[in-house]
Order: C-alpha cells, then sequence, then structure tokens
C-alpha cells in the first residue's frame, strides 16, 4: 500500500515527486512512456517554446542557459530526464493504467503490468493525450493526407500540393509558418488572431507579465477571468508577416468537407492535399472510473487541483489556479499546494 501514486511523469508529475521527496511519504510515479521527457521528444521537430528559459524551470533546478533566450523541445525533454536523476524521484515507466477503481479509503489501480493500492492519488497526466479531430474529417476523401498535430514531425510526411492547417493556436501558427516556406499553404481559423512579442526591451514578454502580476492572475480574479475570455493570443509576428506577405493564406473557421473539398464558414471552397489539424485534444478519463469528480458539462469539479472525491488530485490543469499553472515553472506552485494538502490531510 502506497501512501500516494501519482500517474504521469510530465513536469506536472515530477513536479509532485520533488516535493513528495522531501516528505515521509510512499511513494511512486507511473507512466506509460518508455522514458522521461518522452512527449516532448516525440512533438514536432522544430518545435521551440515561447516561453524563455527562465520560466521554463522546474522547482529546485534552473534550466541551463540564456535565461531570455527560448529553449527547443528536446532540450526540455533532457532537463525533465536530469531532474528526475537529480532527485531520485521513483519512475515506474513502460506502465500504462488501464483502470483507477475507489474501495471504502484506499485506491486500486490496475495496470499493464500490476496492480498498485494508494490511500491518495495525483493525476497528473494533463490535457494533451487524446487527439480532437473534427468529425468532418471521415467524409473526406482517402486521398488526402491527414494529420494530428501531435503526429506531424516535418514535411516529409506530407505528400505533393498545398496544406491547409486548420487551427489558430501557437502549434498551428508554427507548423503553418513553416510549411510556408515549401508549398501553397492555408491557415483556418475560428477567432480573430491576436499577436503578442516574445520580446520586449530584449526581456522575454513572461517577464513583464510576471512584473505586472499577469502569471499570478488566479482564475476566479477580475484579471484571471479577462484573460481567460480573451484566449491565447500567438506569441511572435511570423505569422502575422507571413499572411501579409501572402506566404500563407488565411481563412474562416472550417464547417464541413466532402471528398478532395474544404467548406468554410463564409462558404468558399478549397480542394486541398494535405491537412494538419491543429484543434487540440480531449481528456475524457474514462479509465479513472469513479463517480462525483465531473461536473454535467463534463468539466473536472475541483479546488486548486483538490477533487471533491476524498484523496483524488489534479495537477497540469489548464488555469488549475492561475495564469501561470500552464507553465513549466508555474506548475510548481500548484504542486507544492497539492501535496501540502496530502501532508495535512495524512497527518504528517
Amino acid at each position: 500500500m502506497y501512501d500516494t501514486i501519482v500517474i504521469g511523469a510530465g513536469q506536472a508529475g515530477i513536479s509532485i515527486g520533488y516535493y513528495l521527496k522531501q516528505s515521509e511519504q510512499k511513494f511512486i510515479i507511473l507512466d506509460k512512456s518508455h522514458e522521461v521527457g518522452e512527449s516532448w521528444k516525440d512533438r514536432y521537430d522544430s518545435l521551440i517554446l515561447f516561453t524563455s528559459r527562465m520560466y521554463s524551470s522546474l522547482p529546485g533546478m534552473y534550466l541551463e542557459g540564456e535565461k531570455h533566450g527560448f529553449p527547443s523541445k528536446d532540450e526540455i525533454g533532457a532537463y525533465l530526464k536530469k531532474y528526475v536523476g537529480k532527485f531520485e524521484i521513483p519512475i515506474q515507466l513502460r506502465t500504462e493504467v488501464i483502470s483507477v477503481l475507489k474501495l471504502k479509503n484506499y485506491f486500486l489501480i490496475k495496470t499493464n503490468r500490476e496492480e498498485y493500492q494508494t490511500k491518495n492519488l495525483v493525476i497528473a497526466t494533463g490535457p494533451f493525450h487524446t487527439p480532437s479531430i473534427p468529425s468532418i474529417s471521415k467524409n473526406l476523401a482517402n486521398n488526402i493526407n491527414q494529420l494530428h498535430s501531435s503526429q506531424y514531425k516535418n514535411s516529409k510526411q506530407l505528400v505533393h500540393g498545398n496544406v491547409l492547417v486548420v487551427g489558430g493556436g501557437n502549434s498551428g501558427a508554427q507548423i503553418a509558418v513553416e510549411l510556408s516556406k515549401e508549398r501553397v499553404t492555408y491557415l483556418a481559423c475560428s477567432n480573430k488572431l491576436v499577436y503578442l512579442p516574445l520580446l520586449v526591451r530584449k526581456r522575454s514578454i513572461f517577464w513583464w507579465f510576471d512584473k505586472l502580476g499577469v502569471l499570478n492572475a488566479s482564475n476566479t480574479s477580475i484579471l484571471g477571468k479577462f484573460i481567460q475570455k480573451k484566449g491565447d493570443p500567438i506569441f511572435g509576428y511570423e505569422l502575422k508577416h507571413a499572411i501579409k506577405q501572402k506566404e500563407i493564406i488565411l481563412k474562416k473557421r472550417v464547417i464541413s468537407g466532402n471528398q478532395n473539398e474544404i467548406i468554410f464558414q463564409d462558404s468558399s471552397k478549397l480542394e486541398v492535399n494535405n491537412i494538419i489539424w491543429a484543434t487540440g485534444f480531449s481528456n475524457p478519463l474514462s479509465w479513472i472510473q469513479i463517480e462525483g469528480f465531473f461536473d454535467k458539462e463534463g468539466e473536472i469539479i475541483h479546488d486548486r487541483g483538490v477533487s471533491t472525491v476524498e484523496g483524488l488530485y489534479f495537477i497540469g490543469l489548464p488555469w488549475q489556479h492561475r495564469r501561470g499553472s500552464a507553465l513549466l515553472q508555474g506548475v510548481g506552485n500548484d504542486a507544492d499546494y497539492i501535496v501540502k494538502q496530502i501532508i495535512n490531510i495524512s497527518g504528517e
């Protein structure tokens, strides 16, 4: 019987591990990956974070390099691996969780390897697991090459011809800019694009956010609610420049598709050869066979990651407590809070 088990060995899970390591808790982290940092290494080759190194560190260990510079995805993957080794955080890799049950005063976790029992359970799987692809993709011809952004690595995966990137987030923007250098590229967005610079007076914009209190804005504050309503901006001006130079053709929201043709909100049509669905992820958590932690809209009921189910905690959720929760550095604040709740309840 463990005191605490953490499911997920990404930055959120190992941040929990960092603080649990300082306690008397018997704990372990379970993850289906073959190595720590694998999820970062598997993302598209050219991925560069829009948060600078000084805002991409976990508690207790700074990310090396120029602090206002921007790390690559491989740099983050290597950092997480080094972090786990430095603090000797216990992780059981290649362990896929099949189901979680609540039995009286403990949780039963069934995996592809063995069963585990624990008094407390922290779900640190994050929101980036199951690709969310619109159902219209099934109406398109088989010769259209379709990839979700999580499957995209580089342009060698595409067939000859144009490409439509669907989704106006930062991943979609980066991928569209990259592909526009070698082929006709379209970008379909639902909302008006808002751009922010990566640097202001040679400092990361997140440094300025920090000084202005934006990163500490809670999800219930007036500022926090305003930021959430606005949605995430595109960081950097590469996309804006490419659209201005007509290297990327901006399209309205995709509403339907038929064979080789995509139809947009303004009724315009386009024949496409490749589609990159940068349309986000869903996180059904169907393997958690416990009642009472979802609301009617399917959202997790929690207060700063503390679930309504006794002993069940979450970390790594967007806006879990504040704007900074979404950052590598900000997740440590949430981890510290959750571990304190676990220890207090456990009576340590």
